[in-house]
C-alpha cells in the first residue's frame, strides 16, 4: 500500500494527467489566483462528488434549503426596515433676542460701543416629554439627530424698512449652504424695538402638499405626503363601494369625488396624474417675534413646536450591527467549511487514486510513469532541451533513429504478412 506522502504527490499530478499546460500555468500563476482557481473548483465539485453516499446527498439539499430561507428571512427583514425609514418627533424652535450697549448716558465716552441687538433662531428634537427615572435616562446612550438648518429649505427673516433700508430682507436658503448648522443669528445696530416676520420653509421628507378645499371635504385632513393622499383617496373608494363592476379599471365618482374631478366616472390610473391639480406647495410657518431692547436678556422665552420626520438612527445600528456579526459568523464558518472541503477533496483524490488502480493496474502504472516522468523533465529543464536541433545531434540519436526504422518496417512487414495470410484464408475459401 503506498504512504501517505504518495498520496499527495501523485494526487497533484492526477489532476492534470495528460494535460502538461495545465500543470505549467498552476504553478507559475500566483498564490492568490491559484486560491481563487481552488475555491471555484471546489465549489463545481463538491456538487455531488460521492453518488452513493445518501447522507451526504441529504446534506446538500438541506443547505440549499437553509440558504433559500436565510434569504428569505433577509429580504422580509429588509422590507422591515425599509418600510418604516423615519419616525415622528417634535422640533421645538427657540426665538429669542438679545441687545447691549442700550441704555446710552452723555457720560459715555465718544468712542463707545453703538447700541445693537441679536436676533437667534435655533431648535433641537424633543424626545416624547414622559416622566421616566432620571437615573435611566442619563444611562441610555444619546441619539444623533440631523442637525437644526436640515429641517429647512429656506428662512426668510423680514426686519421694519423704516429703520433698516439697507437689508431689510435675510434670506437663507439650503441649497446655497456649503454645510448643516445648529442655529442662526442676524446682528444689527439699533436702539429702536420693533416685530420681526420670519417664514420659515419646512423640509419635509418626504414631500407634504396642501390639499385643495374640495379634496380636503373628501379626504378629511389638510396636509399630507403623496403617497398617503392617494392611498387615502383609495380607501375612500373602496369603503363607498365605488368600483365599477362592468369595468374594474375605474370608478364611479360620488358627490364629493364630482367636486373634485368634474366627472361621473374616472379611470384609476388617471387618479395620481388628476390629483397634482389639487395639491399645492406647503406654506410657510411665519413667526412674529418682538424685538425689545429693554429688560431681562434674552428678550422672551417663547418657542414653536413643529412636527417633523426624522430617520430612524436605531434601526441602521441594528442593520450596522446585523451585519457586522454576520461577517463574524461567515468568517469562522467559511474557515470550518474549507477545512472539511479541502478533507474531503484529498480523500476523493485518493478513492478516486485507488478505483482507478483497481479498475486497471497496467494503464493506471504507464500513466503514473508518464506523468512523473514529465514533471521530472520539467523541473530539470529537459523538456525544453528536446525543442533545440542540438540535442538530436549527439551519438544516441543514429542508434534511435535505426532502431525506430526496424521497428517500422517489422510492424509493416508483420501487417502485409498478415493481409497476405488473410486472402490464402479467403482464397481457400472460396475453392471449398
Amino acid at each position: 500500500m503506498p504512504s501517505s506522502s504518495f498520496y499527495r504527490s501523485f494526487n497533484a499530478e492526477t489532476r492534470v494527467l495528460g494535460e502538461p499546460n495545465k500543470s505549467i500555468e498552476s504553478a507559475n500563476s500566483p498564490p492568490d489566483a491559484q486560491e481563487k482557481k481552488k475555491r471555484k473548483l471546489a465549489e463545481k465539485q463538491i456538487e455531488n462528488p460521492l453518488p452513493e453516499s445518501r447522507l451526504y446527498t441529504q446534506l446538500l439539499e438541506f443547505e440549499s434549503r437553509i440558504d433559500a430561507e436565510a434569504v428569505r428571512k433577509a429580504k422580509a427583514i429588509n422590507e422591515v426596515l425599509r418600510g418604516n425609514p423615519s419616525k415622528k418627533r417634535i422640533l421645538r424652535i427657540y426665538v429669542f433676542n438679545t441687545f447691549s450697549n442700550q441704555a446710552r448716558t452723555t457720560a459715555e465716552p465718544e468712542n463707545a460701543e453703538p447700541p445693537s441687538w441679536s436676533l437667534k433662531i435655533t431648535g433641537r428634537i424633543v424626545e416624547d416629554e414622559i416622566k421616566s427615572d432620571p437615573v435611566k435616562e442619563s444611562q441610555k446612550p444619546k441619539t444623533l439627530y440631523p442637525k437644526f438648518s436640515t429641517f429647512f429649505k429656506k428662512i426668510v427673516v423680514k426686519l421694519d424698512e423704516h429703520l433698516y433700508l439697507d437689508d431689510p430682507v435675510i434670506i437663507w436658503e439650503s441649497s446655497r449652504s456649503a454645510a448643516p448648522v445648529e442655529g442662526f443669528e442676524i446682528k444689527r445696530k439699533g436702539d429702536k424695538e420693533f416685530t420681526a416676520i420670519i417664514l420659515l420653509e419646512m423640509n419635509y421628507t418626504p414631500e407634504k402638499y396642501r390639499l385643495s378645499p374640495a379634496l380636503k371635504e373628501v379626504l378629511g385632513f389638510e396636509f399630507d405626503t403623496r403617497a398617503r393622499i392617494i392611498a387615502t383617496l383609495f380607501n375612500h373608494v373602496k369603503r363607498k363601494r365605488l368600483r365599477n363592476p362592468r369595468d374594474p379599471t375605474e370608478f364611479v365618482c360620488d358627490a364629493p369625488l364630482r367636486k373634485v374631478f368634474g366627472e361621473n366616472t374616472m379611470k384609476f390610473a388617471s387618479m395620481p396624474r388628476r390629483i397634482s391639480q389639487h395639491l399645492s406647495a406647503m406654506p410657510p410657518i411665519e413667526i412674529r417675534h418682538d424685538v425689545r431692547l429693554s429688560g431681562n436678556a434674552p428678550g422672551t422665552d417663547t418657542c414653536y413646536d413643529v412636527l417633523v420626520n426624522i430617520p430612524r438612527p436605531k434601526n441602521k445600528e441594528v442593520r450596522i450591527n446585523l451585519y457586522a456579526n454576520q461577517e463574524k459568523k461567515m468568517e469562522f464558518c467559511d474557515k470550518v467549511i474549507n477545512t472539511f472541503l479541502e478533507e474531503l477533496h484529498e480523500r476523493q483524490k485518493r478513492r478516486a487514486l485507488l478505483l482507478r488502480f483497481s479498475q486497471s493496474p497496467e494503464e493506471f502504472i504507464h500513466d503514473m510513469i508518464a506523468s512523473q516522468s514529465w514533471d521530472f523533465n520539467l523541473i530539470g529543464g529537459k523538456a525544453t532541451h528536446k525543442r533545440l536541433a542540438d540535442h538530436y545531434n549527439q551519438p544516441w540519436a543514429e542508434d534511435a533513429v535505426i532502431r525506430y526504422l526496424d521497428q517500422k518496417s517489422a510492424l509493416e512487414n508483420d501487417t502485409s504478412a498478415a493481409d497476405s495470410l488473410s486472402q490464402i484464408g479467403k482464397a481457400l475459401a472460396s475453392l471449398n
